[in-house]
C-alpha cells in the first residue's frame, strides 16, 4: 500500500514538472483571447451601442440603394409634410422589401437625409422588430441543434 502511494506521488510530481516546462516553452500564460467580432449583419437592434456603431460604419461607406432612387427628391423634407400619394411611394418600396432589408433601407434613408413619412413610421418599426425577433428565434434554434 505504501508503495502505491509513493508511486502516485512521484507520478504527480512528474506531471507537474512536465506541465510547467510545457507552459514556459510555449508562453501559454500570455495567450490573449479575442472576443468574437459582431458585425452589423448580426446587430439585432436590442443593443443601442451596436446600432450606433453600425450607423457610424455605414456613414463612411457608400450609401446602399434599394431600387428607390426616386425617393431622393424628398431629401430634407419634414416627415409630417408628405401627401398621401407621396407616402404611397415610400410604402411601395417598403412593402416590396425582404424582411431582412427593412432595417438597412431605413439606415439608407437616414444617411441620404430622407425622412420617412409619419404615416409609415409605426409600420416600419413593427417590421424591423418582427425581423429582429424572427432572426433571434432562428439563431436560438440553431444554437439548440448545435
Amino acid at each position: 500500500m505504501l508503495v502505491l502511494v509513493i508511486i502516485l506521488a512521484a507520478l504527480g510530481v512528474v506531471v507537474g514538472i512536465a506541465s510547467l516546462l510545457s507552459q514556459k516553452g510555449s508562453d501559454a500564460g500570455n495567450d490573449v483571447v479575442m472576443p468574437a467580432k459582431n458585425s452589423c449583419a448580426t446587430c439585432s437592434g436590442s443593443d443601442p451601442r451596436c446600432e450606433q456603431l453600425c450607423m457610424l460604419e455605414a456613414a463612411v461607406k457608400d450609401v446602399e440603394y434599394y431600387d428607390d432612387e426616386e425617393l431622393d427628391k424628398y431629401r430634407g423634407r419634414r416627415s409630417d409634410s408628405y401627401s398621401d400619394e407621396e407616402t404611397d411611394e415610400f410604402a411601395d418600396v417598403l412593402y416590396t422589401l425582404r424582411p431582412g432589408d427593412v432595417k438597412g433601407w431605413s439606415r439608407s434613408l437616414t444617411l441620404r437625409g430622407i425622412n420617412i413619412p409619419d404615416g409609415l413610421k409605426d409600420e416600419l418599426i413593427m417590421m424591423i422588430d418582427d425581423s429582429a425577433r424572427t432572426e433571434n428565434a432562428a439563431m436560438s434554434d440553431d444554437n439548440k441543434t448545435a
